[in-house]
C-alpha cells in the first residue's frame, strides 16, 4: 500500500530546496533588519538572487512569506479563522480555546517554545513587534470589528504572552498543569474584556 502524500505546510507551493532556503534566509535577514513594512519582495529577491516572480510563486504574498520565514509549524491565521468568525462576543473564551488547542499538542509546542526563545534573543522582538503584529493581530481585531483595536489587541496579546512564559516556556506552577478548561474559565473573561470592555481613555488618566 503507498504512503499518503506529505501534507503541505501552509499552503506552499513546493520547490527547490536550495532555492526555498536561499529566500527563507533573505527574507528571515530582512524582516529581522528592516522590520515587515521595511521589507519587500522585490529586495528578498535580489538577496536570494531570484526573480522577484519566483518568492511569490513558492510563497505566495509577503504576508505568507513571512511567516514561512518564522518556521511556524501551523499557520496562525487558519487557527484563528473560526474564533474569529463568531464576532466580539465570546470572542475571548473562542480565542483562548484556539490558543490551547496549538499550544497544549505535545507535537507542535516544541516547535512554538523555540520560536519564543528565538525571540526573546536580541533582534528577535522585531519579527514579532513589525511582523505577527501587522500580519496576524491587527486583521484579527479587524476581522472582529472592535473598537481601538490599536489598543485591545496588543492588550490581548500581552495576556497570552504572559500565558505562553508562565505555562509553557518557565513552567510555573500551577498555571503549567492547569487543565485546558480552566485555563480557559480564568483567561478569557480578561481576554473579552480587553476586546470590549471599558478600557480607560488618556484623558481620564491624565486627570
Amino acid at each position: 500500500m503507498s504512503s499518503p502524500s506529505p501534507v503541505s505546510r501552509r499552503g506552499r507551493r513546493p520547490g527547490a530546496p536550495d532555492t526555498r532556503a536561499a529566500i527563507l534566509d533573505a527574507a528571515r535577514s530582512a524582516f529581522a533588519d528592516k522590520g515587515f513594512a521595511g521589507t519587500t519582495i522585490r529586495a528578498v529577491a535580489s538577496t536570494a538572487g531570484v526573480d522577484a516572480a519566483l518568492v511569490h510563486h513558492y510563497f505566495g504574498t509577503k504576508d505568507d512569506l513571512f511567516l514561512a520565514a518564522m518556521e511556524l509549524p501551523v499557520d496562525p491565521r487558519r487557527i484563528l479563522g473560526p474564533a474569529l468568525a463568531g464576532g466580539p462576543d465570546g470572542a475571548g473564551e473562542r480565542l483562548m480555546r484556539a490558543f490551547l488547542t496549538l499550544w497544549d499538542d505535545p507535537e507542535i509546542a516544541p516547535s512554538l517554545v523555540g520560536i519564543v526563545r528565538s525571540a526573546l534573543q536580541p533582534g528577535g522582538e522585531r519579527l514579532l513587534t513589525q511582523g505577527f503584529v501587522p500580519v496576524v493581530l491587527m486583521p484579527a481585531g479587524a476581522a472582529l470589528g472592535i473598537d481601538r483595536p490599536d489598543l485591545r489587541m496588543p492588550l490581548v496579546i500581552s495576556q497570552v504572552a504572559g500565558l505562553i512564559l508562565t505555562r509553557y516556556v518557565i513552567g510555573l506552577e500551577p498555571i503549567a498543569s492547569m487543565p485546558a478548561d480552566e485555563v480557559v474559565a480564568t483567561y478569557a473573561p480578561v481576554l473579552q474584556h480587553y476586546l470590549t470592555g471599558d478600557l480607560p481613555s488618556r484623558g481620564d488618566l491624565a486627570t
